[in-house]
């Protein structure tokens, strides 16, 4: 057995998995750079201050549903776009280990 696979495996499973706040946050920022408008420009539109929405774009800070809403509506975007963009930020990580853990079809 290859000895690097072991301290791979705990190295992997020692990770944190990303919690929702950070996936939402990564989306919505995501959703505000393809719409060109700045952090302020959102801010100002969804009415909520600029460093809070800088906290929920980092993940800082938990988003409440009425301010999602107010967020996304601000951005054009749907709630439910959001969510699953952040739901598939949220898998990123695991098809990445997945896959680095996986041997190649051509060299088996």
């Amino acid at each position: 057995m290859d000895p690097r696979f072991n301290a791979e495996t705990a190295l992997t499973q020692a990770k944190p998995k990303m919690l929702l706040r950070e996936a939402l946050g990564l989306a919505l920022r995501a959703y505000r750079a393809d719409k060109s408008v700045t952090l302020r420009e959102l801010a100002e539109q969804a009415r909520v201050s600029p460093g809070y929405l800088s906290e929920l774009e980092r993940g800082r800070k938990e988003v409440s549903s009425e301010l999602l809403a107010s967020v996304c509506h601000a951005l054009n975007a749907s709630v439910a776009d959001v969510l699953i963009e952040a739901a598939s930020i949220m898998t990123m990580p695991s098809v990445n280990d997945e896959l680095a853990n996986t041997t190649p079809a051509a060299a088996e």
